[in-house]
């Protein structure tokens, strides 16, 4: 299956509707529609992860609280293997086994660096045309590590963590913050080449150009203002492209996803609102 490398759909012409719930990309409270399988073969199941969904059950996973990983079983009505995971609040692409053999095959491609993997996101701030981050990061930064109830393994020490952004569009717009009249915003196109926890969220913090959205890493204030003008409260970090050779076949694999349906909606509010240049 491929398709084309374009991430970013040509400018059009795009309305504000009111605030949305539940989307596409989005739960607020409860699952109330099927998980989107955008590939499956004999070996493997791709979908389409709504941000505010656990991967797997952990230790602070409410009991009546929905998780992918059981919600899929059930929808396919077969037993499924994780291969690797996405934060609570990021959505997009993400991949099962349906055999223990196949996870462990697809789970060398990831170990391996064989997968590429393309993420967008939008950030606080004008972000440079390119930028790699070579940061290494440990589990523990924050004292937390596990304890956020995120399927993880941590690591105490920091290991070898490496982010390239690359600038899609940039945003001014007249949403005051703080002293200043105006509010800045980019559209980036992510590939993370290492898979530390939060790398992404981490690094852009980093460099002080924190994800919306993040109520973890990012900035509260600038979170606050963006949902009151916009009415979307997702992260917006979503895993759109997934590009390896399939473990058994070597057939090449190229799967793309729209950024989800509330991204959509913080993308329109920012272009309608930007400031004429």
């Amino acid at each position: 299956m491929r398709t084309e490398r374009k991430l970013i759909e040509p400018n059009q012409r795009e309305t504000l509707d009111e605030p949305l719930a539940n989307t596409d990309d989005f739960i607020a409270e409860t699952l109330d529609r099927p998980i989107q399988v955008v590939f499956e073969d004999m070996h493997y199941v791709g979908v389409f992860k709504p941000a505010g969904l656990m991967v797997h059950r952990g230790p602070k996973t409410l009991a009546t609280e929905p998780v992918l990983l059981q919600t899929l079983r059930d929808q396919l009505n077969r037993f499924l293997y994780p291969v690797h995971r996405l934060d609570r609040p990021t959505a997009g692409l993400i991949f099962f086994a349906y055999t223990s053999e196949a996870a462990s095959r697809l789970g060398e491609l990831f170990t391996q660096r064989r997968i590429v993997k393309t993420y967008q996101t939008l950030v606080r701030g004008f972000m440079p045309d390119e930028v790699t981050v070579d940061r290494p990061l440990g589990d523990h930064e924050d004292g937390r590590g596990k304890a956020c109830g995120e399927s993880h393994v941590p690591s105490p020490d920091p290991q070898e963590a490496v982010t390239h952004f690359r600038c899609l569009e940039r945003y001014e717009v007249p949403w005051p913050m703080g002293e200043f009249p105006c509010s800045r915003f980019s559209l980036l196109e992510v590939q993370p080449h290492t898979g530390r926890w939060h790398q992404i969220r981490r690094h852009l913090n980093h460099l002080a150009h924190p994800v919306i959205g993040d109520h973890r890493h990012g900035d509260h204030r600038w979170n606050q203002m963006f949902y009151q003008r916009t009415g979307v409260y997702r992260m917006l970090l979503t895993s759109m492209r997934v590009d390896f050779r399939h473990p058994f076949t070597d057939e090449p694999i190229s799967l793309l996803v729209p950024r989800g349906e509330s991204f959509d909606r913080a993308i329109a509010a920012v272009r309608l609102a930007k400031v004429s240049e």
